[in-house]
């Protein structure tokens, strides 16, 4: 005769996934917090030191805490640096910051598609090798041969010798990012665009385009800083004060006003402007395209 065992009840586990998820999400990290806060203020005490020193005068910045905003907000700073020529210098490093950039972003996404979608061709993965061998080559190891080969091209002290250097710096991490970007796309998309009979021309302007463009902003924004911001460039490959770029010209502030600090501070946010407003503007777009593709 069969015997029948009972078993024991199992334990039952208390609480719902959803309970669980709200006493976890309840457990905040305090000390992660903390140093956010700490380093959150260590950043922007200097930027906030800048901007109320460029409303100040110059007498009355060092009789006063330079910590407390100004009793008297006064333009004088701005209106002085302005009548120094800066609107010249702001356009010459608009017109050096797009002339690399639009070069540099077609180059390196048309170079990447080739890359993502001939894996197999020997000549492709050789360029590939090159293109990231240009990220381990930094721009002070090789300026005097960059100074030189301008000079072979009787393009010193313009603003093309800048262009040309920055676009071939900007196309190894360009070239990198975007690569990651394609690899991501379904190859099914690839396969059915050309069983519909599309080019690998077109595939690339209608399906890899569209789909890559996340990537495109994030190399556009990144590299638009790196230009914007670049000095040593402009420092070696100008001479005139006509083709001075914003970093050139704020180093040349600095030594024109000598202690008048006010104006400097004015010069400083001036030029970061830009920048912060480009930054705030990408941000998103900077941060996931830069970490796409790399957590495989």
């Amino acid at each position: 005769m069969a015997t029948i065992t009972k078993h024991a009840p199992s334990p039952t586990v208390t609480g719902t996934p959803g309970s669980r998820l709200r006493r976890r999400a309840r457990s905040y990290n305090w000390f992660g917090g903390g140093l956010s806060w700490v380093w959150l203020f260590i950043v922007m005490l200097p930027i906030y030191w800048i901007v109320i020193t460029s409303f100040k005068t110059q007498d009355t910045y060092f009789v006063t805490n330079p910590l407390l905003p100004p009793s008297d907000f006064t333009l004088t700073n701005y209106k002085t640096v302005i009548e120094n020529d800066v609107i010249r210098y702001f356009f010459n490093s608009v017109i050096v910051t797009v002339g690399a950039i639009v070069p540099a972003v077609a180059i390196s996404f048309m170079a990447a598609y080739a890359i993502v979608r001939g894996a197999g061709n020997r000549l492709l993965k050789v360029m590939n090798s090159v293109f990231l061998m240009g990220l381990a080559i930094p721009l002070q190891a090789v300026i005097i041969p960059v100074y030189l080969i301008i000079i072979k091209l009787q393009m010193y002290d313009t603003l093309a010798a800048i262009i040309l250097p920055s676009i071939a710096f900007a196309i190894p991490l360009s070239v990198l990012v975007l690569a990651n970007f394609i690899r991501d796309v379904p190859k099914e998309l690839f396969e059915s665009m050309r069983m519909d009979g599309a080019t690998e021309w077109g595939t690339l302007w209608r399906l890899a385009f569209p789909l890559t463009r996340p990537a495109l902003v994030t190399v556009t924004i990144y590299n638009a800083l790196g230009i914007w911001n670049g000095f040593l460039l402009p420092l070696v490959l100008t001479q005139s004060p006509d083709q001075r770029t914003i970093p050139l010209a704020l180093a040349n502030f600095s030594g024109q006003f000598g202690i008048n600090i006010p104006a400097i501070a004015a010069s400083v946010t001036l030029t970061t402007l830009p920048i912060v407003l480009l930054y705030a503007i990408g941000r998103r777009q900077l941060l996931s395209g830069l970490t796409a593709g790399f957590g495989k």
